[in-house]
């Protein structure tokens, strides 16, 4: 039986709902709201973090309500953000997280990664994380070498 009526949206809502679970899970919550925050905030960070190509490559892999989500607000023409340091890329995190998630940034953002690597081709995830410092590589579950 169709949720929705057609079975894009079905799909897609059934494919975005597997990322939040395991963000869920990561993070140890049952709260909905705070997983789609979490990965919200971490896709928007990563996007604004890689070179404009690579930021579409990624947004390809997404589901169509997370490729929504991840385009959301951005702006390919400008420069992209050049964070060399975890410090750093958590902190833009954290400026895009909800107030009440600012002290777990590093939480949201290991478990969204979580959910997007373990969601997303491994070819992509390589070279998502090949585009990122060896110290910014570190908070995914499985970093490149």
């Amino acid at each position: 039986m169709s949720n929705t009526g057609l079975e894009v949206f079905d799909k897609t809502l059934h494919e975005t709902n597997h990322y939040l679970n395991i963000v869920l899970r990561e993070m140890g919550t049952d709260d909905r709201r705070v997983a789609l925050a979490a990965l919200r905030a971490t896709l928007h960070a990563l996007r604004d973090r890689l070179m404009a190509m690579d930021a579409v490559h990624l947004g390809a892999q997404l589901p169509m309500l997370l490729r929504g989500l991840y385009y959301e607000d951005w702006r390919p023409a400008e420069a992209f953000a050049k964070e060399r340091h975890a410090k750093e890329f958590l902190a833009h995190v954290e400026a895009l997280l909800p107030p009440q998630l600012k002290d777990y940034a590093e939480v949201c953002c290991r478990a969204a990664l979580a959910a997007i690597e373990g969601n997303i081709d491994p070819g992509e995830t390589h070279k998502v994380q090949m585009q990122l410092t060896q110290e910014l590589r570190q908070l995914w579950p499985h970093p490149a070498v």
